[in-house]
């Protein structure tokens, strides 16, 4: 037995989460529209499923806000000759989203990423990372081809940020877009070190 119909719940995000913060672009808005989020969370948090802020899961995974998800999309402006990887945070959705939108796909989990383990053969020309990172390992780093783009959040003196990177010289640079809420990454933690004032 299928569960309520949420069309109306997906119109008003577009409506009020998404287009009133400026994601306007007619493709983000229309994968956001068709891909119900609760059907990526368990059952008993379904009814959280298109709240304005994130949805914490069992296991240290979440489901971010919507608007982070439609602020990625645009920024990524993924394409159908695009090879992309999606980094997980526990739900699949932003890899759903994503999907029909790229010429091929490979997903793994935020351990997996940072530990060095990315699935596949070759390079990829768009990352898309589902949460906030502290730093970007160099092994996942050397999976992105030249030219090639990185989109998610980065942490960056406490505060989560979105950001987009490219891949230029054999070196991924990110530039912050905007401050937003978004679930942070723990597997892509910087080492904790000594600092002197």
């Amino acid at each position: 037995m299928n569960g309520p119909d949420t069309t109306e719940a997906r119109r008003f995000m577009i409506k009020s989460q998404l287009r009133t913060s400026g994601v306007n672009d007619e493709v983000t808005l229309a994968r956001m529209r068709d891909v119900p989020r609760e059907d990526f969370l368990p059952p008993e948090k379904a009814a959280l499923a298109y709240i304005d802020r994130s949805v914490p899961l069992a296991g240290g995974g979440a489901l971010a806000a919507p608007l982070f998800y439609g602020k990625a999309l645009v920024e990524a402006a993924a394409r159908r000759d695009d090879r992309a990887l999606v980094v997980e945070n526990g739900t699949g959705y932003l890899a759903e989203l994503v999907r029909p939108l790229v010429g091929a796909l490979e997903v793994t989990g935020a351990a997996e990423a940072a530990g060095g383990k990315v699935p596949g053969d070759g390079d990829f020309t768009l990352v898309l990372i589902d949460g906030a990172i502290e730093q970007l390992p160099d092994s996942l780093a050397a999976r992105v081809a030249e030219g090639g783009r990185v989109v998610g959040g980065l942490v960056l003196r406490g505060v989560t940020r979105l950001a987009s990177g490219r891949r230029i010289a054999g070196r991924v640079a990110f530039m912050p877009v905007e401050d937003l809420g978004i679930p942070v990454l723990s597997a892509f933690a910087k080492p904790k070190g000594w600092s002197f004032p």
